[in-house]
C-alpha cells in the first residue's frame, strides 16, 4: 500500500472513531432528562399558520391586538406550553401580566384548553428575542 493511500486509510478510520459517539437523535434519554426549563420554543418574528389563525380568533374576541402568534402545545408532563408573538415591544411587568391574563382567559373560556395544572408561557417580541418566560405550573 502506497504512502497517500495508508493516509487516507487512517483518517478514515480516526474519523469513523471520532464520530462513533455522536448521534443526530437529540432526545433525551430517561436518566438524563434536562434539569432546567424548557429552551426558547422561538426564535423567529414569523409565527406558523395555526398560531396566526389562534391569534385572530383572539383579537376578534377582543384580544390585544399587538399579538399575531398564539401557539398551544404540549409541555412537561402534559401542561400547556404558550407560544406568543407579540408587536408590542415593551418588556415590562404590567403589560405582561395584562397579557397573559387575557390570553389565558379566552383560551380557557373560549378554546377550552384546562389550565388547572397550569401552563408555561414564552412570549417573543417584534424582532424574535425571547421576552417573557413563565412557569405557572401547580
Amino acid at each position: 500500500m502506497n504512502r497517500f493511500a495508508r493516509v487516507v486509510a487512517l483518517t478514515c478510520l480516526g474519523c469513523t472513531i471520532l464520530l462513533s459517539g455522536c448521534t443526530v437523535d437529540s432526545t433525551p434519554s430517561p436518566d438524563r432528562r434536562p434539569s432546567g426549563p424548557p429552551s426558547p420554543t422561538a426564535t423567529t418574528t414569523v409565527a406558523p399558520d395555526a398560531a396566526v389563525q389562534l391569534a385572530d380568533r383572539y383579537r376578534r374576541s377582543g384580544g390585544t391586538k399587538d399579538v399575531y402568534g398564539i401557539q398551544q402545545s404540549s409541555g412537561p408532563d402534559g401542561v400547556p406550553l404558550l407560544t406568543v408573538w407579540t408587536h408590542n415591544p415593551d418588556e415590562d411587568a404590567k403589560p405582561f401580566d395584562d397579557l397573559k391574563e387575557s390570553i389565558t382567559r379566552y383560551l380557557e373560556h373560549e378554546e377550552k384548553l384546562s389550565l388547572k395544572h397550569g401552563y408555561l408561557m414564552d412570549v417573543f417580541g417584534p424582532d424574535g428575542s425571547l421576552q417573557h418566560r413563565l412557569d405557572a405550573r401547580q
